[in-house]
């Protein structure tokens, strides 16, 4: 790949909530792909295998976030998704902006804001988280999770990657 082909890639159409100076967290991670595919599918292949303990970790989030009035989640589910359209809803984000190229999800509550984009172009996937978060309790939710989500997605996109490159050897 070119120089500056794989920076251009990464940030070709990302959303995210607010100008990058007025969040409180923003998080792009992207791999090569090795064969194409569409952020929904993407999407789909990272979550057919939930990673080990994640169920626990939304299980814990539930339950304390639960105490704060927050409502409870219940995770990512492994189901396949197809065919999803703005306002629809996936697992527990709304369904914003969906394309070939764009995958975008929201989460709001009185705590924070939560986008998530998922893009694809010129052979690279990136995902990209943006938090905006509303008050002290918001704020205090995300020192856990800003650590616990970047690793989250980077093994996601690492076991995604192996996946797609078994899916190219098969072919």
């Amino acid at each position: 790949m070119p120089p500056n082909t794989f920076a251009r890639a990464a940030t070709a159409r990302i959303q995210i909530l607010a100008p990058a100076a007025e969040l409180d967290f923003l998080d792009t991670q992207s791999i090569v792909l090795p064969v194409p595919v569409t952020p929904l599918e993407a999407w789909t292949l990272m979550h057919a295998r939930p990673l080990p303990g994640l169920k626990l970790a939304f299980w814990l989030r539930d339950a304390i976030s639960a105490c704060f009035g927050v409502k409870r989640i219940g995770g990512i589910t492994s189901k396949p998704h197809t065919g999803v359209q703005p306002g629809d809803k996936l697992d527990f984000f709304l369904v914003e902006a969906v394309s070939d190229t764009v995958l975008t999800l929201t989460v709001r509550d009185r705590h924070l804001d939560v986008m998530t984009c998922l893009t694809s172009s010129a052979g690279v996937l990136s995902v990209t988280s943006s938090v905006k978060t509303r008050n002290r309790f918001g704020r205090a939710y995300m020192i856990p999770v800003r650590p616990a989500h970047k690793l989250i997605v980077a093994l996601s996109l690492k076991r995604l990657k192996q996946a797609l490159e078994q899916r190219r050897a098969a072919v």
